[in-house]
């Protein structure tokens, strides 16, 4: 157990050498270090007291001095981040994830905070919202990038986006608008993806589909029940009708397949699964290469419950199979948030600045990144390393 302790700290010394260059003095290099060995760490939290403890330190001071003063730029960490996951997890099938997470504040200053709904706590909160990246192979699963949602009443007030530090090119975006840099930020930088999924606020949104559509990037994306496709009636004249009552009678019992999503916490996530195509108005031949289906699951406990999703694929090569295993790795960045969060102090920041938050986020995704690509390396050898990380 010594041993594998000693190899681990090896090789967080490893990673860190390889962003060092990105911290311009020694001092905020040093620092950059002891967070992410706290972050990695057993302490209980990990805010910047016990962050500052664990490194010896009598007070929060340089740990605060790192997240606000320093000069370094975490975008620039981020991509030494992305090429780490890529260089690990990179597989042939892997799934880009996207999805948000909320982080319960209290007060008025933390960057972004507003009352709004999150699904951490299932209703609306005084919260800051991120949205997240994830990267996910066979291999493992981890996360590429982050941006923080910044509300119209931040994005629209001069006074408290210069408290704040909001950089004056950052302007109000949707959830899915910066789902969409990230994801184009990702293959500009190479990143290969088989798919790409996320839950009904990304596929709801068109702009985001056609996006994903003109780059020719297969997707599953869940959507609403009321989400308007096209169908062709009995003369065969284009028209738009809800999921639901598209897939309403129009699936025959013999059509549903049993299928697993994924193994979850309880055994193999077990639920029917239908494939409906769907009217798309082809002239081209590269246009007649992709296909559009409304992916339908059914619940086994009750039948009357279903999830819908868009699928857009090669017609040819495309198998309902397929498309399940997509829809289901959706839930390994749920898996990665209660990982980041529960081991890697994700939400246990003290920080209210824009830059700051950044900081903190990037670091934590490097010791979450850092510690699961060292269980999927043990595991394979057989043995366990003693510290938790994403599935």
């Amino acid at each position: 157990m010594v041993e594998t302790v000693r190899a681990w700290v090896k090789e967080l010394e490893g990673l860190h050498e390889r962003v060092a260059h990105r911290f311009s003095r020694a001092e905020p290099r040093r620092r950059a270090l002891a967070y992410l060995k706290g972050l990695v760490g057993t302490s209980e939290r990990k805010n910047s007291w016990q962050l500052a403890e664990a490194a010896g330190e009598a007070t929060p001071d340089g740990v605060q001095r790192l997240l606000n003063q320093a000069r370094w730029d975490a975008d620039l960490v981020h991509d030494d981040l992305r090429e780490y996951v890529v260089e690990h997890f990179g597989g042939k099938g892997a799934v880009l994830v996207v999805d948000e997470t909320g982080f319960l504040k209290k007060g008025e200053k933390s960057v972004g905070v507003q009352r709004q709904y999150t699904g951490t706590a299932g209703k609306r909160e005084n919260c800051q919202i991120g949205v997240f990246l994830c990267y996910a192979s066979e291999h493992g699963a981890a996360f590429l990038d982050r941006a923080l949602y910044l509300p119209k009443s931040w994005a629209e007030d001069p006074s408290r986006r210069e408290e704040a530090g909001v950089p004056e090119e950052v302007s109000f975006a949707t959830k899915p608008t910066l789902a969409r840099a990230m994801i184009e930020s990702a293959l500009a930088a190479g990143v290969s993806a088989a798919w790409v999924t996320g839950d009904t606020v990304y596929g709801g949104d068109r702009r985001l589909r056609m996006f994903l559509e003109g780059r020719g990037q297969p997707f599953v994306l869940a959507v609403k029940r009321n989400e308007p496709f096209w169908r062709l009636d009995e003369l065969r004249r284009p028209g738009q009708v809800a999921a639901d009552e598209l897939a309403s009678g129009a699936i025959a019992p013999k059509e549903w397949a049993r299928l697993s999503a994924g193994d979850g916490s309880k055994g193999p996530r077990l639920y029917d699964w239908a494939l409906l195509p769907l009217f798309r108005l082809q002239l081209t031949e590269e246009e007649r290469y992709w296909g559009h289906w409304l992916l339908v699951r059914r619940s086994l406990e009750d039948p009357e419950e279903l999830a819908y999703y868009v699928v857009f694929a090669p017609k040819r090569t495309t198998t309902l199979l397929e498309v399940v295993r997509v829809a289901g790795t959706r839930w390994s960045i749920e898996s990665c948030f209660e990982s980041a969060k529960g081991e890697f102090g994700l939400d246990e920041y003290e920080v209210r600045k824009w830059d700051a938050w950044h900081r903190h986020v990037t670091l934590s995704l490097l010791a979450h990144t850092f510690v699961a690509v060292v269980r999927s390396e043990e595991a394979q050898k057989g043995a366990l390393l003693p510290v938790t990380s994403c599935p």
